[in-house]
């Protein structure tokens, strides 16, 4: 089931290209924030779930061109993103230590949105196109062997990065990534059932039209379900939390001002969010492959 909040944040799903308004199967959820809403959904889902079924069945329905979704997670108590996750297409020799960082909720937009770069000191701003896991119910110390009963959906993520921001010369993650508007997501979620195995997805990413990032979520140096186990071995996860599983680096490129940028996973729909920049700067359009590849050939040339 596809799960998405549209247009005023009404709860939907989406279905063979149609949005199915079921907000009023929802009334009684006590909420005051759409994520109140969707962690109220999230926690009854079992004795919902029929009822958004036969709503389904209904043929009801407005297309998806005719809607706005909104972040289908709006809110999260936390979003814990996974660094260096990736076997990066065998160009590794062994996975890097395990390393992960927390991203302000605020960071949240959703499909159609703009990410904004701000006024900050960085060599390049790049995206990163990850796997996101919606937690479906409260994980302290999951197994992986129990990990995937943790996990109410998936969802489309960008980590949007600011490189280079390091003050006192150290690694600052939080320079980096909790900026307004660095954490698209969208555009609605898929329940666990629709992806019967998270290691077996394509990920793509386009920017202006241009395929940059394009892997299998098989090449995790850790899969979903380990992640799990190692972040709620540190940190409690609630409902509605999201869980950023890590990106393969070799198609990372620059964002620039104007672009649009396309973000897709198997089953999840494809994200769209454009670029602006208030200073207009600029780098060279090319994937961090392509700019190893350059700068070898430079090297080779110079050497010969």
């Amino acid at each position: 089931m596809k799960i998405a909040l549209v247009d005023d944040c009404r709860l939907s799903l989406v279905n063979d290209g149609k949005v199915v308004d079921v907000h009023n199967l929802v009334a009684s959820i006590p909420h005051l924030t759409p994520q109140d809403l969707l962690e109220g959904v999230i926690s009854r889902f079992g004795e919902l779930k029929p009822r958004f079924e036969a709503a389904l069945k209904s043929g009801h329905g407005k297309p998806v061109a005719q809607v706005r979704f909104k972040p289908p997670v709006p809110q999260p108590s936390k979003i814990v993103c996974m660094a260096g996750n990736y076997m990066e297409s065998g160009t590794i020799p062994a996975p890097y230590d395990v390393d992960a960082f927390l991203k302000s909720p605020a960071s949240i937009v959703g499909d159609g949105d703009v990410v904004v770069l701000p006024d900050a000191p960085a060599t390049v701003f790049q995206h990163e196109s990850e796997l996101g896991v919606v937690i479906g119910k409260k994980a302290s110390r999951v197994k992986a062997a129990q990990a995937l009963d943790y996990v109410f959906g998936y969802l489309n993520f960008i980590d949007v990065s600011a490189r280079g921001i390091n003050p006192n010369g150290r690694n600052s993650f939080w320079w980096q990534k909790s900026w307004d508007t660095f954490g698209p997501i969208g555009p609605w979620i898929a329940t666990r059932d629709e992806i019967p195995d998270p290691q077996k997805l394509h990920v793509r990413l386009w920017n202006n039209g241009d395929l940059r990032q394009d892997f299998s979520t098989s090449d995790m140096a850790r899969g979903v379900a380990q992640v799990i186990e190692l972040i709620s071995n540190e940190v409690t996860l609630l409902p509605g939390d999201i869980l950023a599983t890590g990106t393969n680096h070799l198609g990372l490129g620059p964002l620039q001002d104007g672009e649009k940028v396309e973000m897709e996973i198997t089953g999840l729909g494809r994200l769209h969010v454009s670029i602006r920049d208030d200073k207009k700067r600029t780098w060279r359009r090319e994937t961090v492959a392509q700019q190893k590849a350059r700068e070898a050939a430079e090297k080779a040339g110079k050497a010969g």
